[in-house]
């Protein structure tokens, strides 16, 4: 009898796992790896419980012989810890993303003469209702708040995609990547003030009400799990901010980010070429106050946008205010630039990390784009926002396919570059 090796995500035990325990005890005895946070919300979903409950829980799963931790999505590294003769997996890992860890897992296994082993996949309508009420659970707001701030303290950066209604908010939180052997995906959905106006025709003046916008929060956490930042433009009066910061920890939403500028709001890429009136750091500094004193829990953050940078106010400027945000209780600072070098903001973050190592920095690099999120991290950035790339990857296509139809008065010429609808229809969950 030999070591099968098997490796659980899981925060319930269901048929399928049993199967694969019987199936893994005919050929020896069966040690199951537990998954870190750390490793499963690269491409998987966040847990409902801790590590520690998840490895108690397979503890006691009959027929178990030893747990051991697994701190990657792959398995290479536990398999040459072990050494197990097989290593069994259901056959859903056959195919799609998950396929590039199996390639890994084999790869490994085989340098020593060991083997994989494919057991046909669970279906079970049990199955499937347990799947449905743990993402449920996932999307309540208790759940759902506190989550960005766990990310924050297990991944090396956080990256977080612009959504604006319940399709993209989907795209989202299911669209996983495997490129040169890793799985990646976003871990948390950007609601954006510009992207949201422009869904709507509407300008980016703070036109759109916040009852409007909470409607588009309301579309995306209704079918979506992951956590939500906030653009809260200026934050509005301080009286009206508290009510705001209220509303938004109530539905679930991890952070709002709030610019220092006062009056009616301008989208900071114009920069100088508008009339823009930053804020004072006392009077920005007081609302951040008003609304850490208003939040009822510990989960919700408050992140403070300088635009200094922005207003060519320097970098001195940027620096004094980035202290006194932090000091008025910010749970983070989101520096800006419209530069396409990313030099004044690697300058920033490095000036800023010399005196304070803790409070998480946020960029958001549409016009600085070259740099990657290894690069970022390097300088102590621990958020990056992709903050209107899908509406602007959108709004091209859908003009393209409204021309080709005009030219051609049919649809014949543009169908080769659509979506088919049943594609579209399979990423939508039916409960």
């Amino acid at each position: 009898m030999g070591i099968v090796y098997t490796c659980f995500t899981t925060d319930v035990i269901h048929a399928g796992h049993l199967n694969i325990i019987h199936e893994a005890q005919k050929y020896g005895d069966v040690v199951v790896g537990v998954m870190t946070d750390k490793a499963l919300v690269q491409f998987d979903r966040f847990p409902t419980i801790s590590f520690y409950e998840r490895k108690k829980m397979v503890q006691e799963i009959t027929g178990v012989s030893e747990v051991v931790e697994q701190d990657s999505i792959m398995y290479d590294t536990v398999i040459r810890k072990i050494k197990p003769d097989y290593v069994i997996h259901g056959d859903n890992w056959c195919k799609g993303p998950m396929k590039a860890i199996r390639e890994n897992a084999k790869k490994a296994v085989e340098a020593y003469g060991g083997k994989i082993i494919d057991i046909p996949y669970t279906y079970d309508p049990q199955i499937k209702e347990l799947s449905r009420k743990m993402r449920a659970r996932l999307a309540m707001p208790e759940y759902r708040r506190k989550r960005l701030k766990q990310l924050l303290g297990i991944r090396p950066i956080v990256k977080a995609l612009e959504v604006h209604n319940g399709i993209t908010g989907l795209i989202a939180e299911k669209t996983v990547v495997e490129h040169n052997g890793r799985l990646d995906q976003f871990d948390a959905m950007w609601i954006s003030s510009l992207c949201d106006s422009t869904a709507k025709g509407k300008p980016d003046i703070e036109l759109v009400d916040m009852t409007s916008r909470f409607r588009t929060i309301d579309d995306v956490t209704e079918v979506t799990t992951k956590p939500i930042i906030f653009d809260g433009d200026t934050g509005g009066l301080t009286e009206h901010f508290v009510y705001t910061v209220r509303s938004l920890e109530k539905m679930g939403v991890s952070a709002v980010i709030i610019e220092d500028k006062t009056g009616l709001k301008k989208n900071s890429l114009f920069g100088t070429d508008v009339a823009q009136t930053q804020d004072s750091i006392e009077h920005f500094s007081q609302k951040i106050r008003a609304g850490k004193n208003a939040q009822l829990t510990d989960d919700f953050m408050i992140i403070a946008r300088i635009e200094s940078l922005i207003l060519e106010r320097g970098m001195e400027d940027a620096l004094k205010r980035a202290t006194a945000f932090v000091k008025a209780g910010a749970d983070g600072i989101m520096i800006h630039s419209r530069k396409k070098d990313p030099a004044e903001i690697l300058e920033f973050c490095d000036k800023f990390r010399m005196v304070n190592t803790e409070t998480p920095l946020v960029v958001v690099p549409s016009s600085f784009n070259t740099i990657t999120e290894e690069e970022l991290a390097v300088h102590g950035v621990n958020l990056v926002i992709y903050a209107n790339q899908l509406t602007r990857s959108a709004f091209p296509a859908m003009q393209d396919t409204a021309r080709e139809i005009l030219k051609y008065h049919r649809a014949k010429e543009v169908d080769d570059r659509l979506l088919p609808i049943k594609d579209i229809i399979t990423l939508i969950d039916t409960l």
